[in-house]
């Protein structure tokens, strides 16, 4: 907060039978946020979808294996080599489907899935092509929670299921798909990586499923809770096996029915987060449900440090800023390219220094040091290594728990060209 990093921070804690709820910064009209502050929570909303999907095979409706084909008989969806995407494939991010749809083309580009509805969803289905069998690999996929959400609440509104099967048996009387009235008066204004207002998201039900669902820090420590199993609510069951492992992800993340699965000390992390064009939200659990957290805040980013630093022994770096000279910031500005022949422009404008990758928009940089840089997404550090002269020949890009990936700083015409293409 002393780093301006987020406009405002609402912290919902649980450690055994005692909780609380703290809030920090500003709202835009210079209120203090609160516990019935309205945020959007992103694709911790692919959690509520996971949990539908396990009140249906509880109550025998379905099965893991069967065919989302089976429950949507009017769209032709896509399969490989006589393999069928199965409902576990898609609550595991394993179906084949790609992360968004190609069709996505919105009016708004600031408010992307408005107008991405049932007709747009069947004709992409019908055209698309796996490129590996479902079940194959892990794959992150909105379209997947979205095309799951369709699937599991058909005939039904995806909000209209959520209502009646967690939202009101547990009390979330502030939170819903799309803001209601009542949410607006405790909106807190969303917020892009350049600190400017955003739009609000609207979801038609196609793509629902993946990222539809505004909240407060209060209702979601009652979800919180009910995920833990305290309080023994009805929907408690469901909620613990779809947060069950069902593949692994990598050497330490599994996944279950959306929830991750992190390897940690001294216990397991149970985890989900989101991101949206003006918030980041945070949801986690230790494994033995005696601690929980939900983070939410209103700027485009993360807060996943914050949280694992919460749960686990994961340590948590102070971000504080220091005031460089524009003659270090613009020894800097250039177009770099990685071994992979990606490519990064670092451009200084008003002062601020950003980074873009191509086909992207641009993010600012804030200054750790005069060499280290850090951003707002998900603890995504840039190091440039500076010469004799002081200007720097190469950036590294490091992102927590990856590999360092080294982008070379191009010159003359190969740089000319390179910058042609943003």
């Amino acid at each position: 907060m002393d780093a301006r990093w987020y406009p405002t921070l609402v912290i919902a804690y649980v450690d055994g039978d005692r909780s609380e709820v703290e809030a920090f910064g500003r709202l835009t009209n210079g209120a203090k946020p609160n516990g019935d502050t309205v945020y959007e929570i992103g694709s911790i909303t692919k959690t509520f979808t996971g949990a539908l999907l396990a009140d249906a095979f509880r109550s025998g409706r379905v099965k893991s294996d069967t065919p989302v084909a089976a429950l949507l008989p009017d769209y032709k969806v896509p399969a490989r080599n006589g393999s069928s995407i199965t409902l576990a494939d898609l609550a595991t991010q394993s179906s084949g489907l790609p992360y968004m749809p190609d069709n996505l083309r919105p009016a708004d580009a600031a408010n992307p899935y408005a107008d991405y509805g049932a007709v747009k969803l069947k004709a992409f289905l019908a055209g698309y092509v796996l490129k590996r069998n479902p079940g194959e690999a892990y794959e992150y996929s909105n379209l997947g929670f979205g095309l799951l959400g369709v699937a599991l609440t058909q005939p039904q509104h995806y909000g209209d299921a959520l209502r009646a099967k967690i939202f009101q048996p547990l009390g979330m009387t502030m939170t819903s798909v799309g803001i209601t009235d009542a949410m607006k008066m405790h909106l807190a204004k969303g917020h892009n990586n350049h600190n400017r207002e955003t739009e609000n998201w609207q979801f038609d039900d196609a793509l629902a499923g993946c990222g539809s669902i505004d909240s407060t820090v209060n209702d979601m420590l009652r979800y919180l809770k009910a995920n833990m199993g305290i309080g023994g609510t009805a929907t408690t069951t469901s909620f613990q096996l779809a947060q069950q492992p069902l593949r692994d992800v990598n050497k330490t993340e599994r996944i279950g029915m959306a929830w991750m699965t992190r390897a940690s000390q001294p216990e397991d992390v149970i985890w989900h987060n989101g991101t949206t064009f003006g918030y980041a939200s945070f949801i986690g659990i230790t494994a033995d449900r005696k601690r929980g957290v939900v983070i939410l805040t209103n700027i485009g980013g993360s807060v996943d440090d914050l949280g694992f630093a919460a749960l686990s022994d994961a340590s948590l770096r102070s971000y504080k800023t220091v005031a460089l000279d524009r003659s270090i910031l613009s020894s800097d500005v250039g177009v770099f390219k990685n071994a992979d022949g990606g490519l990064i422009k670092i451009y200084l404008q008003d002062g601020q220094l950003y980074a873009q990758a191509k086909g992207e928009d641009g993010i600012p940089l804030f200054p750790l040091s005069s060499e280290e840089f850090f951003t707002r997404i998900d603890g995504f550090h840039l190091i440039f290594h500076r010469n004799g002269d002081g200007r720097n020949d190469s950036v590294v890009l490091r992102q927590q728990g990856g590999a360092d990936r080294v982008a070379l700083r191009l010159e003359g015409a190969d740089a000319r060209a390179a910058l042609s293409t943003f």
